[in-house]
C-alpha cells in the first residue's frame, strides 16, 4: 500500500503524517507537493493539518484551489481512500468532498489538548479495527473546528451512518460539557456517503507511538491498510 502526504505552503503536520504512517504500517508514503497535477500510483491520500496558505479568506479556502486538488478530487470520487486531519478536514469541505463547514471554534480560543472520541461508525476502511461505542483518545490543535451544516444535512449525516467519531467523555458519554469547539451533535470526523473519504479535527499521528505515551491514533492507520489488504485478498 503507498500513501501520499500533500504538502501545502503553510502545513505543518505532513512530517508528522509521514513518520506516523511509516512507522505504523511499514509501508511506502511520500510527500506530494502542492503543485503536483497528478496523484497517480498511491492507495490513500492524506491531507494534514497546518495553516495552508496561512488561513486566508478562511481555513482551506485558497488550498482547495491548488493544482493537486483536481486529481483528488477525482481520485476520490473514483473510490481512492481520503484522510483529512485537521487543516485537511477543512480543505475537504472547501472542495465539496465532506458536506458542511468548520466555523472559529465557540470560545473564539486556539484549543490544544487531549480529547475522547467514540467510534460511531466501525465499517468505515478508517475505523475497521474497531468496535462501535469504543472510545479513543486523540488530541485536537485547532482555533476553527467547530464542525456546522444545516439540519438536513446533518440529519443524513446521522441516518447513513457518516459521523464516524463523536466527542465525548472518558466513558464514552456525549455531552456539551466534553464538547471543545461547539461542534454540532459533538462531530469530531465525518465521511463521505460511499466511505472512503473521512476529515477529522483531531490528530492521530500525534498519538501513534509508545514514546508520545499514548498509541490510540494507531487505529486510524492500521485500519487503512487492513482495508487495503483486505481488497486485495
Amino acid at each position: 500500500m503507498k500513501f501520499g502526504v500533500v504538502v501545502f505552503p503553510g502545513s505543518n503536520c505532513d512530517a508528522d503524517c509521514l513518520h506516523a504512517i511509516k512507522t505504523v504500517t511499514g509501508q511506502p508514503v511520500d510527500y506530494i507537493w502542492h503543485k503536483s497535477g497528478s496523484v497517480d500510483g498511491y492507495d490513500c491520500i492524506v491531507l494534514p493539518g497546518g495553516f495552508s496558505y496561512g488561513d486566508y479568506l478562511r481555513c482551506g479556502a485558497v488550498a482547495r484551489f491548488s493544482p493537486v486538488m483536481s486529481p483528488v478530487i477525482e481520485f476520490a470520487r473514483r473510490g481512492g481512500l481520503v484522510l483529512g486531519i485537521c487543516n485537511g478536514f477543512q480543505v475537504l469541505t472547501e472542495a465539496g468532498l465532506l458536506p458542511g463547514a468548520l466555523h472559529r471554534n465557540k470560545n473564539l480560543s486556539f484549543l490544544c489538548h487531549d480529547t475522547y472520541l467514540r467510534v460511531e461508525n466501525d465499517i468505515s476502511p478508517f475505523t475497521s479495527l474497531a468496535s462501535r461505542g469504543s472510545v479513543i483518545k486523540v488530541p485536537i490543535a485547532h482555533g476553527e473546528g467547530n464542525y456546522f451544516a444545516d439540519s438536513d444535512t446533518v440529519r443524513r449525516l446521522e441516518e447513513n451512518n457518516q459521523v464516524v467519531f463523536r466527542y465525548c467523555d472518558y466513558n464514552g458519554e456525549i455531552t456539551q460539557g466534553v464538547n471543545p469547539n461547539g461542534s454540532v451533535n459533538n462531530i469530531a470526523g465525518i465521511c463521505n456517503e460511499q466511505g472512503n473519504v473521512l476529515g477529522m479535527m483531531p490528530h492521530p499521528e500525534r498519538c501513534a507511538e509508545e514514546i508520545l505515551g499514548n498509541i490510540d491514533g494507531q487505529l486510524i492507520f492500521k485500519s487503512l491498510l487492513e482495508t487495503w489488504q483486505r481488497r486485495c485478498g
